[in-house]
């Protein structure tokens, strides 16, 4: 099967085009490159360094590949410039997103696969965890531009006949994962520990999230070629973890021993953040296997390996 992956040269696309063509299929990348890298793209993808707000580039580029399926990771990916800089992340996250979806019905595309944020559409989580049905209340642009494309996608669906799996993760982390400007918190620490440097914790650290492993992320994506259609996942763990006991957990594993340093939060963070699982475990036949202890040792091995 022919595969179009836009961020493919990303942490979580790249690690989804290299299991792609593990797998046999065909795998097209579409990169600007502005967050990832040209080290990351498997040497048998065919890449295109373009941007998604480029429409032109983006219609060049579906015309002469003609993609069975898209799997739309593109996106300007911090939080923080996005509530800076609204319009720009509007340009990137819906205009850009307009062009991939307006490409996918002009050529014909079966499927597309949307990578959205359950971590910043569901807002501030309660006692429960917030399953597909809760109302969004996204506190950041960048949560109300990926909660619109949403809505884009059933509007496309619905006009068009495009089918779709909406993707809606958690905080994702695992190996490629860049650990400079805007990243999980995994990586910052992955880094600073490695380099016997001083780790900052915003708040309190008792701020807490529900974090997966980019490998199961992964897997969630192979299983909605095929499953899901027409259909919002959450893809998470539903146990929370706080940034103090992040730190605790990373401490043992990579032996650091300095103590963490505590500077006042960051305006719009939310304090608790999770997703029930159950409809992935229904629709998909996914459930997360990698508990967050082996997780980060896999991490950390891969951060040694990058020093």
């Amino acid at each position: 099967m022919k595969i179009l992956v836009t961020g493919g040269a990303g942490f979580i696309g790249s690690n989804i085009v290299d299991v792609l063509i593990s797998k046999g299929h065909d795998v097209v990348v579409f990169d600007i490159l502005s967050a990832g890298k040209k080290e990351n793209i498997h040497k048998k993808a065919k890449f295109y360094k373009n941007d998604i707000f480029d429409a032109k580039a983006v219609n060049l580029c579906f015309a002469k590949e003609k993609p069975q399926i898209v799997i739309h990771n593109a996106a300007q990916i911090d939080v923080r410039k996005s509530v800076e800089d609204p319009f720009y992340d509007a340009q990137i996250n819906i205009l850009g997103s307009i062009n991939i979806l307006n490409a996918c019905v002009q050529n014909k595309t079966k499927k597309i696969i949307f990578a959205s944020s359950g971590g910043t559409i569901y807002g501030e989580c309660k006692t429960d965890a917030p399953d597909e049905n809760a109302f969004p209340n996204p506190v950041s642009p960048y949560g109300i531009a990926k909660n619109s494309v949403e809505n884009y996608i059933k509007f496309y669906s619905l006009i068009y006949g495009l089918e779709y799996t909406i993707l809606r993760y958690a905080n994702v982390y695992g190996p490629r994962q860049d650990a400079h400007g805007e990243a999980g918190v995994v990586a910052i620490f992955s880094s600073k520990m490695l380099k016997n440097e001083n780790v900052i914790i915003f708040g309190n650290g008792k701020q807490t999230r529900d974090y997966v492993y980019v490998f199961d992320v992964v897997d969630a994506n192979l299983k909605a070629l095929s499953k899901g259609k027409n259909q919002i996942v959450n893809i998470g763990t539903s146990k929370l973890v706080s940034v103090n006991e992040l730190v605790k957990m990373m401490n043992k594993i990579c032996k650091y021993s300095k103590k963490a340093q505590y500077k006042a939060k960051r305006d719009g963070e939310i304090f608790k953040s999770f997703l029930n699982v159950n409809k992935a475990k229904r629709v998909l036949g996914w459930q997360p296997q990698t508990d967050i202890e082996e997780g980060i040792k896999q991490t950390l091995n891969y951060f040694k390996l990058k020093r």
